[in-house]
């Protein structure tokens, strides 16, 4: 986990800073803004998977405290009472 955690650390940084690049850059060349773009987008897939994969860990684990998500029976019946 202290991979992913670390992958996930430079995903981060990297689609920041490509991405603060390919939005600001004045004076490069057409290539060069594509190739921050891509490494943005990389670094932003790649940061949201591993957050996800964190969390999800994080529940399992017991060192997050888990969601608070209904039953399909409480769900349904709270909808049936939607505005009463």
């Amino acid at each position: 986990m202290k991979a992913i955690a670390i992958i996930n650390v430079i995903a981060w940084a990297g689609f920041w800073s490509f991405g603060f690049l390919a939005l600001s850059a004045t004076g490069y060349s057409t290539a060069q803004l594509v190739t921050a773009a891509m490494l943005a987008a990389a670094g932003l897939i790649t940061g949201i998977l591993t957050y996800l994969r964190l969390s999800r860990w994080a529940e399992s684990s017991d060192y997050a405290k888990k969601s608070n998500q209904l039953d399909a029976a409480a769900r349904a019946s709270a909808q049936a009472n939607w505005g009463q």
